[in-house]
């Protein structure tokens, strides 16, 4: 098969195409066709040597992907040749086909194609464990969500208006503002020209939001609590300002507030399972009505994965760039 490799780390042109050997789906494993995949943050850092993939998991960058299903492994159930899937994964996807523990397929949404699904798997799962199953956001409250445009945010956005909740956002650019709000957002805060924790006061007269969804890690730590309402819920689930920070546990305590750093990757086959039943349940319905969609910015032939890094490190992009890996 044809895949994006990494012979070492380094810049987008540590990226490599070349042909390698086939995998084979073990019990319990499905083996796709993958025609898409799409570019994540983690992609990034595993190409630059800062996030290898979990033992056992392919060598290859790519954590969700869409396909067909060419092959089942023993004991698989409920799949069928020829299937068109989608699929979140601990590595892999860039690639012309990948094994895929069978409790990680999702069916193709309603009224999607291939190539719009393979953008949803690893945003949808993050963006449904984190916001919902463990943040719990509910109707009427306020979601701050950094990185409003990204594919994360585009997603987090349109399920939190769909719930019912109230939702501002942090973005770079006027641009970027418009079409957060497009997406449903409240307030889109320009973060270079606003400070954020003041907006969202002012938007929620003094209370603060109920859940903040961050990216940024340390250089947001106070200033998230800050932004956090009685009974607030912070949820880290990217260190892009970095990994270490002092945090005012008295702050904390005063709102009866909980900080929450979360990853998806490295979770067990058991844990990814329920997520994607969940995804499943509660998400592509909303998809297949047409309330959320995938918002994808670039697609890219699979052989200029270097360019889609380049893109995904400048941050011009609305929503993902996905790889078309197959004609």
């Amino acid at each position: 098969m044809r895949a994006i490799t990494l012979p070492a780390p380094g810049n987008a042109d540590a990226l490599v195409p070349a042909d390698v050997p086939d995998p084979v789906a073990g019990p319990g494993e499905v083996l796709l066709d993958v025609v898409a995949t799409a570019v994540n943050r983690a992609d990034v850092l595993q190409r630059k040597g800062f996030y290898d993939p979990p033992p056992g998991a392919s060598p290859y960058p790519g954590l969700e992907c869409a396909g067909r299903v060419a092959a089942l492994g023993e004991g698989v159930q409920g799949w069928a040749v020829g299937d068109e899937v989608c699929a979140l994964l601990s590595g892999g996807g860039y690639a012309t086909r990948v094994a895929v523990p069978q409790g990680q397929l999702l069916p193709v949404p309603e009224g999607l194609d291939l190539l719009s699904a393979a953008a949803l798997p690893e945003v949808a799962c993050t963006v449904w464990s984190n916001v919902f199953s463990l943040a719990r956001l509910s109707a009427g409250e306020v979601l701050l969500v950094h990185g409003g445009t990204s594919g994360i945010g585009t997603l987090a956005l349109q399920l939190a208006v769909h719930a019912g909740a109230r939702v501002l956002c942090t973005v770079g650019s006027a641009e970027k503002a418009e079409r957060a709000q497009e997406l449903g957002a409240e307030r889109a805060i320009r973060y270079r020209d606003e400070d954020f924790v003041e907006v969202v006061r002012e938007l929620t007269g003094g209370r603060g939001a109920d859940v903040v969804l961050d990216n940024m890690g340390a250089a947001y730590l106070t200033r998230n609590v800050d932004a956090l309402a009685v009974g607030g819920r912070l949820v880290v689930i990217g260190l892009q300002g970095g990994a270490r920070a002092e945090l005012d546990l008295g702050a904390l305590l005063a709102k009866r507030a909980s900080v929450h750093a979360t990853s998806l990757r490295a979770r067990p086959p058991e844990d990814k399972a329920r997520i994607v039943a969940d995804v499943r349940a509660h998400v592509w319905p909303a998809v297949a009505s047409g309330a959320v969609r995938p918002v994808i910015d670039t697609v890219l032939p699979l052989e200029q994965a270097a360019q889609a890094h380049r893109l995904m490190e400048s941050s011009r992009h609305i929503g993902k760039i996905v790889l078309r890996c197959a004609p």
